[in-house]
């Protein structure tokens, strides 16, 4: 099979990541029991479900890229990546999930040369869909029910220009930290809008927010998808220390970062 454009494996992706965040939200619906996996970290039967559908299906669509996804890493089973492969999150936001808040998303990306290029965030209960393909500096959202119906039209996504009465800062609902806090000391915040999973990043793309620190742990897995959406929308995120946040590291772990729109970006110590 020769490979697929970007802008093709991109239209390709939407109705996975739809497909997978059905899925998910049917037992989100009927419930289900909390396991924990080996790093202490909560998983559910949705999680798994999800990703058999995705892996099953980018199986079919580019079966030589590698897929780096979050419960089959958890299983032990991590493929060897070079310049390009995948980043999966089922369920990105199980706290959230298991809460009842809602606030949880399905993410697919796609990495190469250890940046994301193209990104896929569905939010089932919100039943919208985010995507970004980077290069083409094309970002979109539209609505998708979790329950069935047709895609509503296409919405372009740009981050805002940068509010002289003040930012509005996202920040994790069930991750904050006093780190955070004192980050965003450095900065005008006129209000903060806390919530879970990748929809911070979507946040950002849409104009609605401003600033997203991040400093505490994540997965690449966790923030690759909504990275490639903030970027195809005009936006940036910064590792420590000034430069962007990278992908392909041996332990899949990210630094601590920084998500804006076109802000002078206070940078975070190396």
């Amino acid at each position: 099979m020769p490979p697929i454009a970007d802008s093709a494996l991109l239209e390709a992706l939407l109705p996975v990541a739809v497909a997978a965040g059905r899925e998910a939200h049917a037992v989100y619906l009927r419930g289900c029991p909390v396991e924990q996996k080996a790093d202490r970290t909560p998983v559910t039967e949705a999680d798994r479900a999800a990703e058999a559908i995705i892996l099953a299906h980018l199986a079919q669509l580019a079966p030589h890229i590698p897929v780096v996804a979050e419960e089959s890493c958890a299983a032990g089973h991590i493929p060897a990546v070079e310049q390009t492969f995948f980043l999966v999150d089922p369920l990105d936001g199980t706290k959230e999930f298991i809460a009842r808040r809602g606030e949880f998303t399905v993410n697919i990306a796609l990495i190469r040369a250890g940046a994301p290029v193209l990104g896929v965030v569905y939010a089932p209960v919100g039943g919208t869909v985010y995507a970004g393909e980077v290069a083409a500096a094309r970002a979109f959202r539209y609505a998708q029910p979790a329950t069935g119906g047709a895609a509503g039209p296409r919405e372009p996504l740009r981050v805002r220009a940068v509010p002289a009465a003040g930012l509005t800062a996202v920040v994790s609902r069930s991750h904050a930290t006093p780190q955070t806090e004192q980050y965003l000391r450095g900065y005008l915040v006129r209000e903060r809008i806390s919530v879970g999973s990748s929809l911070k990043f979507c946040l950002v793309a849409s104009g609605e927010a401003d600033l997203y620190p991040r400093l505490g742990p994540t997965m690449e897995w966790d923030t690759a998808a909504g990275h490639a959406v903030l970027l195809a929308a005009g936006g940036q995120v910064l590792a420590a220390g000034g430069g962007p946040l990278r992908y392909g590291k041996p332990d899949f772990r990210n630094t601590f970062f920084v998500a804006a729109g076109p802000l002078a970006v206070v940078p975070l110590a190396a």
